[in-house]
């Protein structure tokens, strides 16, 4: 993808940056062969985006383009409107407050360059501002009553800067147009740049270190950039073409946010919000699933008023499900009545819908995995040592979380196993998805459809290998085609 900073005056920009073609505005809207470019991520850095003013075209043109413009038409029509501004600050009105506490007069200033300013306490209130907002140079005028209130937002242009900020913009220039590289030396025409989101603190990640790297070893292979991101970094993540979701998936964490972003300024993705919103709720996927006509084990939403109709549908032992449990966590099994009732009521203090299913024992569970609607890897996940489920987050030893996995090629898993797992996935539409099945009485039933399922290295990669990261990597690949 080719990346141009736009500017009024390109003779006048005095930021040297790397691999990245300085413009003219003139130039991009008026000169044909821009319009012809299928690829592009637009840095719009004109001295104004008054309405019908060529830094105002630069963005609107850019979008009818399918160009990828910062800022949107959408962020500077928004930035103009101070009061929407006020709006979407009261957001974060105590980091405002606490940012500001200390300043002694009645008036302040802050100027966000690529989303900092020059003293770094004000950092996190400059990323926020920018977050929201995604201009490359403005300034928040705030004003002291009785707490501290915003008075204006100005788009300002570089010839704007004070001459004793020009070095630490340079160095924000420099941190906002260029990518660390951890391992080796970031290709110089890679086809496309790919963000891999990892939260250092997942309790249970979706892939291991080793498997982290070899995303990144094979996309350098395959030409792609590749760039490990944490949850700190959304503002970043307009610079990459692609997001590969590696954190734990859930509707009110990070995962979303990223996710929707992603989707809203055309950046290929794996996987979609959709897909988050589907497979984190087990009311949604029980519901689908029954309609869909799929087998499963005895299920029924539960609710307050129908809990002593339950047991009657499901039988002794029930397993009851939180709506957004993943790796077995908010996963309950009751073994008698009063068990049942009082795992209910406690979960149902957390969400007014939960789902009980009949207990299906099993030695292991089929684990498929789905790219783009074709299985690409197939697992027997067996249950944890002494225990009834995948993972025992309660055991001692940590090596007996949880049980052993046997990785297979496809041509083994039964065929109406496979059959089931591609139908199920077809629910859910494209994307990446791990189905869990059971075989019950030589009947197949899905336990599960897990959106971002675990690919872990010497697990989930041990029969087709270095295959399944390919696999997932051209699927990025293609959807920027």
């Amino acid at each position: 993808m080719q990346k141009y900073i736009v500017v009024n005056q390109p003779e006048k920009w005095n930021f040297s940056i790397e691999n990245i073609t300085v413009i003219s505005s003139q130039d991009y809207l008026t000169n044909p062969q821009f319009s012809l470019v299928k690829k592009a991520r637009i840095f719009n850095l004109c001295k104004d985006y008054n309405y019908q003013s060529k830094g105002y075209y630069v963005s609107l043109l850019a979008e009818a383009r399918g160009h990828l413009a910062i800022p949107t038409v959408k962020n500077i029509v928004d930035l103009k409107n101070l009061k929407l501004v006020r709006i979407v600050s009261d957001e974060f009105d105590d980091i405002i407050q606490q940012s500001l506490k200390n300043i002694k007069s009645r008036e302040f200033t802050l100027s966000i360059y690529f989303g900092q300013n020059v003293a770094q306490k004000y950092k996190e209130l400059s990323t926020l501002f920018y977050k929201h907002f995604q201009v490359p140079f403005f300034r928040v005028k705030f004003n002291y009553n009785t707490k501290w209130n915003i008075q204006s937002v100005k788009v300002i242009s570089e010839s704007e800067i004070p001459n004793d900020h020009l070095e630490s913009v340079q160095q924000f220039a420099n941190q906002y147009f260029s990518k660390k590289r951890y391992d080796t030396l970031k290709l110089t025409q890679s086809d496309f740049d790919l963000a891999i989101l990892v939260n250092p603190n997942d309790p249970a990640p979706p892939s291991n270190p080793k498997a982290l790297k070899k995303f990144i070893d094979i996309a350098e292979k395959m030409n792609i950039y590749a760039e490990i991101i944490e949850p700190k970094d959304l503002t970043r993540l307009s610079s990459f073409d692609a997001l590969f979701i590696r954190q734990s998936t859930e509707v009110n964490n990070e995962t979303y946010a990223f996710a929707r972003k992603a989707q809203q300024e055309g950046i290929a993705l794996v996987d979609y919000p959709d897909a988050i919103l589907k497979c984190c709720n087990k009311v949604y996927m029980a519901e689908a699933l029954q309609n869909a006509n799929i087998d499963t084990p005895k299920t029924i939403i539960v609710h307050k008023d129908n809990l002593d109709d339950v047991l009657k549908h499901t039988g002794l032992p029930c397993v009851l499900k939180a709506p957004d449990s993943t790796f077995s966590f908010g996963v309950k099994k009751a073994k008698t009545t009063e068990e049942f009732h009082d795992l209910a009521n406690q979960m149902l203090k957390e969400s007014d819908l939960i789902i009980a299913q009949e207990f299906c024992p099993s030695d292991y569970d089929w684990r498929i995995g789905i790219m783009d609607g074709v299985p690409f890897f197939a697992c027997k996940y067996y249950m944890a040592k002494g225990h009834w489920q995948i993972y025992n987050w309660k055991a001692k030893k940590k090596n007996e979380q949880d049980g052993d996995a046997d990785c297979l090629p496809i041509e083994k898993v039964p065929k109406k196993v496979l059959k089931m797992a591609i139908k199920s996935a077809k629910l859910m539409g494209e994307g990446l998805y791990g189905i869990d099945i059971k075989i019950i009485n030589e009947k197949p039933m899905v336990i599960e459809i897990n959106d971002n399922p675990n690919i872990d290295f010497g697990v989930e990669d041990e029969y087709y290998g270095d295959l399944i990261y390919s696999t997932v990597l051209n699927a990025l690949k293609s959807r920027l085609e």
